[in-house]
């Protein structure tokens, strides 16, 4: 049996709002609030027994240990000998944002069977960079089972961002599945956080069928708008698919691709996108500290 589990990550006593994020348009011009989390924390944990009252079974990825020591020393440094931009970087507590932690193919599209989880190397950003050692002890931690494989992140610098670059369109959860890996190439003066060269090694490790696997652009003036994550401006869940117009650079090739690739017996439709959509009806939008 097949059951879905939703993982939330739990917000560390060090989280604050450093504006580190390059890119990140609502992260920097949040830089200097206060931020409060505790009172976040709590919140974390009542919407998470909210999931568990429903019936669903729920995960938790816990705050990592912060500062950071470890990578400080490794950047041959202390925290109480550190710059201030370096010491925040240090105290992120960014890996929160569980749609970060990894990359899940579950098993119904992999070649052994076993559901595939690759860890999220996170290296364009610093301060998001050195939580791949941490997520990596607590996924292997919590999938030990060998219905699992959980695999180390892909190495730099090819800049892999997780679960929120990837989307997956199936007829129900426990069937085979096409899975989408939406990859940025530009974003003006901001980086492109996911590069095809990660996604496509990613597949590879999960040993995902070609047939049934989607690379897509993500469109550069996503990016530009603070939409480095793919999540931020388009999501699925079986045969839905939720979606910005400008979400990817090409908006009208993903749809044929689709259809092409699609692993159940009953055709998939896709209407026509709009010519025109204003971005003010539905913006393009970041999230904070991310």
């Amino acid at each position: 049996m097949i059951r879905e589990i939703n993982f939330d990550g739990i917000i560390g006593p060090s989280h604050n709002y450093a504006g580190l994020s390059h890119g990140n348009l609502a992260a920097t011009r949040n830089a200097g609030a206060t931020a409060y989390p505790r009172r976040a924390a709590l919140e974390g944990v009542a919407k998470m027994r909210a999931n568990l009252a429903l019936g669903l079974t729920q995960g938790i990825l816990l705050p990592h240990d912060r500062p950071n020591r470890r990578w400080l020393a490794a950047l041959s440094t202390r925290y109480d000998a550190a710059d201030p931009v370096l010491q925040a970087q240090a105290m992120s507590a960014s890996a929160m944002w569980a749609a970060n932690a990894a990359t899940v193919s579950p098993a119904p599209d992999t070649g052994d069977g076993r559901c595939h989880l690759t860890v999220a190397n996170l290296v364009t950003m610093p301060h998001r960079s050195h939580e791949a050692v941490e997520t990596l002890r607590q996924l292997r931690l919590a999938f030990a089972d060998p219905a699992f494989t959980v695999h180390e992140p892909i190495p730099a610098p090819f800049g892999d961002e997780g679960a929120a670059n990837h989307m997956r369109l199936c007829e129900h959860h426990d069937a085979a599945g096409i899975e989408l890996f939406v990859y940025g190439v530009s974003g003006g003066g901001f980086p492109a956080r996911q590069r095809l060269e990660a996604s496509a090694a990613v597949v590879r490790a999960h040993a995902l069928d070609p047939a049934r696997t989607l690379f897509i652009e993500q469109a550069p003036e996503a990016i530009a708008a603070g939409a480095f994550h793919n999540d931020v401006v388009a999501v699925s869940n079986e045969r839905v698919l939720f979606t910005h117009e400008r979400a990817f650079a090409d908006r009208e090739a993903p749809m044929p691709q689709f259809a092409n690739a699609r692993p159940g017996p009953r055709s998939w439709r896709f209407p026509p996108m709009p010519s025109a959509w204003p971005m003010r009806s539905l913006p393009i939008c970041s999230m904070p500290s991310s």
